[in-house]
């Protein structure tokens, strides 16, 4: 299962790297690297594909175990805030837990909700977001508490 979720995660990269080098959407950046904060840690990496479209990539680790999630993400402008875009979108997941919950590997699907903010004067990226997800198997099901704030470095 591990060495699923690395093609996954290989050609993820290598379809965004080929994508166009200029978005055309409000977003004033295009590609975001850093760490999303949780009950947990993780490392963010985010990339505008095309308009309003952009991939999010994520790995959490945590004393439970680590998850690996993409998320195909859906912007638009809040009006009167600069630098403020909502969005929305679909994702899935793959976890390695060792926890009480069941020992093992487990695949799902998830949404995200949340808010993204460009800082105009420094190339920082601030997000916050609700991940609600569903995974498959036994004492599995839905769950709400993914999600986080996430701070990247933009370029």
């Amino acid at each position: 299962m591990r060495k699923i979720s690395v093609v996954i995660i290989v050609l993820l990269i290598a379809t965004v790297s080929q994508a166009q080098n200029k978005t055309t959407s409000g977003s004033s950046y295009r590609t975001a690297l850093g760490v999303k904060v949780w009950d947990g840690g993780g490392i963010s990496f985010k990339q505008f594909v095309n308009g309003n479209n952009a991939l999010e990539l994520i790995g959490y680790f945590w004393n439970q175990g680590t998850r690996i999630t993409g998320l195909y993400e859906i912007h638009g402008p809040v009006s009167g805030a600069t630098g403020l875009q909502w969005y929305i979108g679909p994702g899935a997941h793959v976890g390695f837990y060792n926890s009480k919950n069941g020992d093992g590997a487990f695949i799902g699907v998830d949404g995200v909700l949340g808010l993204d903010y460009k800082f105009k004067t420094a190339p920082i990226n601030i997000s916050l977001d609700w991940q609600p997800s569903f995974e498959f198997g036994d004492n599995r099901g839905f769950v709400g508490s993914w999600g986080g704030l996430g701070v990247r470095y933009t370029f």
